[in-house]
């Protein structure tokens, strides 16, 4: 049974936190990146979460079954009742994309039973890109879809990160942001801040605050698909690069420098890079000069909201991107 409640004085689990968040002076953490999740443990029939999820649809789930959705704002505590004495595994994961503002998570709370230590995992991989990597509309069955059915339909979980961390047992962070690309994003918009200038920032609609310095999460994989972006439209005058050859050499070497500063700043981290059909070769130089695995993703019925990735499609890149990691030392 779902129920609101007051706030009561409980007991707070600890947490297994995927994803970058910026904790708040109250103890709250704020949140903005596509597929940021949190996980608790304990012992007894009910728990509470306390969030505000602001403009983003959540999932709230216990031990692996999703009970309900969150898609309403404003601050709010539900509990979860009837559960069992446990141990249980409480997991509140956002579903949608932040290009501004945040969602804030207060914490899970029980009270006829007792916290456990937090869920660990013996992998990590860290995934960076664009609307691809989120997710964008994927739960649709149309590529004609509204704003509005663009933000309500998209779903990180449904996503190829979660399915390959699942799989590998992995947790995960997802830096990815729809349009973005390395140096160019969609049709030029936002110039200035593609993918990689927007990567330091824990909330990434916003400035500040940022990644401190020595962040002690270290990935053993990192899965970077950035390119669409940078060559589905046309040049438009003004733009920084006379023409596509200037772009295209733009790309290269501003990604092969992109990919030795995160193989710097994630010592024994295995690279691999989404390679599309309109970068392919671009992709395959990058990876050629800095040590990184190139995956090549093509054949995709593009079926979700505005000729994104499928469901299946998002199946068959976790397909892809398993059968290298498995193989590649």
């Amino acid at each position: 049974m779902l129920a609101l409640l007051l706030a009561a004085a409980l007991v707070q689990t600890p947490l297994n936190i995927g994803g970058r968040v910026a904790p708040t002076p109250e103890g709250a953490y704020a949140f903005g990146w596509p597929g940021v999740y949190f996980e608790g443990r304990f012992t007894g029939p009910s728990v509470e979460v306390r969030v505000d999820p602001g403009a983003e649809h959540l999932a709230l789930s216990v031990d692996g079954v999703r009970k309900t959705e969150i898609v309403a704002p404003g601050r709010l505590s539900l509990k979860l009742d009837d559960l069992g004495p446990g141990p249980h595994v409480v997991r509140l994961d956002k579903l949608t994309e932040s290009q501004t503002g945040s969602a804030r998570f207060e914490g899970f709370f029980v009270e006829k039973g007792r916290a456990l230590p937090a869920t660990t995992r013996p992998r990590r991989i860290e995934f960076i890109g664009d609307s691809h990597t989120v997710g964008y509309g994927v739960r649709s069955t149309s590529r004609d879809c509204t704003e509005e059915q663009v933000h309500d339909l998209t779903d990180t979980s449904l996503a190829f990160g979660p399915i390959l961390a699942g799989r590998l047992d992995a947790d995960y962070r997802i830096e990815a942001f729809s349009g973005r690309g390395v140096v160019r994003n969609y049709n030029g918009v936002a110039p200035g801040e593609p993918l990689p200038v927007l990567l330091p920032r824990l909330i990434p609609g916003q400035g500040e605050p940022r990644i401190a310095a020595g962040d002690p999460w270290k990935p053993d994989v990192v899965v970077v698909g950035l390119g669409t972006n940078d060559f589905s439209t046309p040049l438009h005058a003004g733009e920084a690069w006379t023409d596509e050859a200037a772009l295209r050499h733009d790309y290269r070497e501003t990604y092969v420098a992109f990919v030795q500063g995160l193989k710097a700043s994630r010592p024994g981290a295995r690279v691999f890079l989404i390679a599309g059909d309109t970068f392919a070769e671009d992709v395959a130089e990058v990876a050629d000069r800095t040590g990184a695995k190139a995956v090549r993703i093509t054949d995709m019925d593009r079926g979700a909201c505005h000729w994104h990735p499928s469901v299946a499609d998002q199946k068959m890149m976790a397909d892809k991107l398993e059968a290298a990691i498995r193989v590649t030392p």
